[in-house]
């Protein structure tokens, strides 16, 4: 086995709280947000102790233990793949050899979200549904662009992220241009809140009150990504009719935006449907998931005619 190579080092950590889970996070010195390997695992469940992850010479990349099943190949992307590679780096506070081992952040919604998947497809074995379990309790503990911002609280980098850094979350959530038009609202998050608001549902081709509009930015852009709202509505304004170029959602890029906003969408109904009035769901929205900061003053560069 390959002696690990250690290329980072933290800058910044702290405790992670997510649900009833405490995860040792990181910055490190690139920007790379970290969870320490041991606390991901027994986040979703994983109890025993994680082997040292350096990855054994000629095999390339590998999946962790606890994604190899059979039955969870369907639902294994490209991101995850990389995401799951572990990271060494070395910690602020000296560990047992002077190294730790982690993983990216966003490994923690991508695998919530991938055993959300196999629940609904009925392919999980028994003895994966205590992981399902916890990760029913995560998924609702935050949206997938959630955890950086959770990361940078929990280690005190919000304190030194800069302009710079906001525009570059933009430019990573958001493309230059329109892409083709798809469907990304699910019916059902408009009728649970259709339901909640006391209206009577009469399908998606009947205009909905202009407040669903309103709604939507509160309940979703505002809570996906700091100035994310902000920005959409700088690039795609309304004209002098009212109406705007095309949807928010067609600015949202395909890696980082648009995962972001299935997952948000998907905790986002599954606390409508848990709640029985609209005052009882947006304080559990509210307490989920606060409002980022969309005011943010950002210097954007001038964009040419």
């Amino acid at each position: 086995m390959n002696k690990p190579e250690v290329t980072h080092k933290a800058t910044h950590s702290g405790d992670l709280r997510i649900g009833n889970a405490i995860i040792p996070a990181a910055v490190l010195d690139d920007g790379t947000r970290v969870l320490w390997q041991q606390g991901f695992l027994r986040a979703i469940g994983r109890t025993g102790r994680a082997a040292a992850s350096a990855i054994p010479e000629g095999e390339g990349l590998q999946l962790p233990v606890f994604l190899r099943a059979e039955n969870l190949k369907p639902f294994i992307t490209d991101d995850i793949v990389k995401a799951s590679q572990p990271i060494t780096y070395r910690p602020i506070v000296p560990s047992r050899g002077g190294i730790s081992y982690g993983y990216r952040a966003e490994l923690l919604p991508a695998v919530c979200t991938l055993f959300m998947d196999a629940w609904d497809a009925q392919v999980l074995h028994k003895n994966q549904r205590h992981i399902y379990d916890q990760c029913k309790i995560l998924i609702r503990a935050f949206a997938a662009v959630g955890i950086t911002a959770l990361v940078d609280e929990a280690t005190g980098y919000q304190e030194v992220r800069d302009r710079q850094a906001l525009q570059a979350i933009l430019d990573k959530f958001l493309r230059k241009e329109f892409a083709a038009w798809a469907k990304r609202f699910p019916d059902e998050f408009y009728q649970e809140m259709f339901r909640l608001r006391g209206w009577q549902w009469r399908g998606m081709k009947v205009n909905r009150p202009s407040v669903v509009g309103k709604y939507t930015n509160d309940l979703i852009y505002q809570r996906l990504a700091p100035g994310i709202l902000d920005e959409l509505q700088k690039r795609n304004p309304k004209d002098d009719k009212g109406q705007r170029e095309g949807k928010h959602h067609q600015l949202l890029t395909d890696d980082i935006g648009l995962p972001a906003l299935q997952n948000h969408l998907f905790a986002t109904t599954s606390f409508m449907r848990a709640s029985s009035t609209w005052d009882q769901f947006y304080r559990s929205m509210q307490r989920a998931f606060p409002k980022l900061n969309s005011n943010l003053i950002l210097n954007f560069p001038e964009e040419s005619a």
